[in-house]
């Protein structure tokens, strides 16, 4: 068996790192069974418990400045200088070699930001600004949500389904903007065989859907009034950077592929939404289960550092500045 890996990358959200010694006496009472997810875990740490050779690959092969390559080299261990300093200088934004982020190549380099919510502002915004630069209207993918096989007819419960973090959503959005050529990422496997993979970037071509289902009536403040909302979707045409399909599929351009909708199931609090003789006691949570089917694609005119691991990027733009959870950096970028 052989692994590959960084350990200097991000480890998995919400997981244990492997070098967690689980034979130390645990918190969690000792009558109660582990979880799947605690099995799981040990068993990855015996696994790597057992690797007997280790092989470190040192040559750098996405990155041909060798100037830059060595300040990396010492960022990788904290051992950067004044001269990285400098050479950092010059990739700020409003000095001659980056003068404006609205010119090439830094108009096609996706923006690189630290929280999912941040990154579904910008590309909102993003799509916005992109319709409105080939002059046609927003067109909004909507998410079809149920509950126990109903579909949900409260207002208020729908608005906040609609407006949950992807994250909470099993990385399906409820308000997914789309415009011709835009960049996208998938969120979910397709076919792995065919490389129609989790985090593959590919550019949106596309949209087939029910004609009847096509609606103005605004469900969010974000989007201009011109916007046109679809609600019950077919299937997306996007174009496959990196192909691995031999063979041109029917009635497609080159590179050409279907994306289907997909399924997925999450859970909810809705304590917050709930009349006040309705609400939970304390510490109690209202949980709803919801079944939601959507496309599992994202915009991706900004992406997060956790997302961006493993990609080959010519271009990025950061912000090295961590931004406060009231600060509206959306507004800074487009």
């Amino acid at each position: 068996v052989i692994f590959f890996g960084d350990y200097l990358q991000y480890r998995p959200i919400y997981d244990a790192p492997l070098y967690t010694d689980f034979s130390l006496p645990s918190k969690k009472k000792s009558d109660k069974l582990p979880t799947e997810k605690e099995i799981q875990q040990r068993v990855a740490r015996s696994l790597i418990l057992q690797i007997n050779c280790v092989v470190k690959l040192t040559q750098q092969m996405r990155t041909e400045d060798i100037r830059y390559l060595q300040l990396l080299e010492r960022l990788r261990q904290g051992q950067c200088n004044y001269d990285d300093y400098e050479l950092l200088l010059t990739r700020v934004v409003g000095q001659p070699s980056v003068s404006s982020l609205r010119e090439s190549p830094w108009n096609k380099a996706p923006i690189l930001v630290f929280r999912n919510e941040v990154r579904t502002q910008i590309n909102h915004k993003a799509a916005i600004q992109n319709a409105a630069q080939l002059n046609c209207a927003p067109i909004v993918c909507v998410a079809q949500d149920t509950c126990k096989g109903k579909g949900i007819e409260d207002p208020i419960l729908i608005k906040k389904l609609l407006e949950l973090s992807d994250s909470k959503t099993e990385h399906l959005l409820g308000l997914l903007p789309l415009v011709p050529g835009m960049p996208v990422i998938l969120t979910q496997n397709i076919a792995i065989e065919l490389g129609l993979i989790n985090s593959m970037n590919e550019i949106f071509r596309q949209l087939v859907y029910q004609a009847d289902s096509v609606s103005t009536n605004a469900l969010s403040h974000i989007f201009p009034n011109n916007t046109q909302y679809v609600h019950r979707l077919l299937y997306a045409l996007i174009e496959i950077i990196r192909s691995k399909i031999e063979c041109n599929l029917e009635n497609l351009q080159p590179k050409l592929v279907s994306i289907p909708i997909m399924e997925q199931t999450f859970r909810i609090d809705i304590s917050d939404i709930l009349p006040k003789d309705k609400k939970p006691k304390p510490n109690w949570k209202a949980m709803l289960s919801i079944k939601r089917r959507a496309l599992p694609l994202v915009p991706a005119y900004s992406i997060t550092t956790h997302k961006s691991q493993g990609q080959t990027l010519n271009n990025v733009v950061i912000d090295l500045k961590l931004p406060n959870e009231t600060d509206d950096i959306a507004a800074v970028f487009c």
